[in-house]
């Protein structure tokens, strides 16, 4: 008898858990098309989702490896969303503004 019929918490659980996430990161990414802020957060949700899978995915094959992609997404995330916001506050300085029809407007 395996977990999800036992009453506990199984790998069909994360799995939803993981679709709604996601699916949450891809309509706030198309949904919301002003506010770049919420566009970063949106990624961080699809990353999320991603880690979940790997995780739930590595304990059901009881594989390590998945654990350390899992890491390995999690500095990419980091990275990104420091990267991204540091960015973020010089543009706004400089313009006043984070609209994303901003930096569109903006020809090198």
């Amino acid at each position: 008898m395996n977990a999800a019929m036992s009453g506990g918490v199984g790998l069909v659980h994360y799995l939803v858990v993981a679709a709604i996430l996601f699916t949450m990161g891809v309509l706030g990414i198309f949904l919301n098309r002003k506010n770049i802020i919420v566009i970063l957060m949106a990624i961080e949700l699809i990353l999320l989702a991603v880690n979940i899978n790997l995780v739930a995915f590595s304990a059901a094959l009881q594989d390590l490896v998945g654990q350390v992609f899992a890491m390995f997404v999690l500095t990419v995330a980091a990275g990104e969303a420091a990267i991204g916001l540091a960015i973020l506050v010089i543009f706004f300085r400089g313009r006043g503004s984070i609209s994303v029809d901003d930096p569109s407007r903006m020809k090198g």
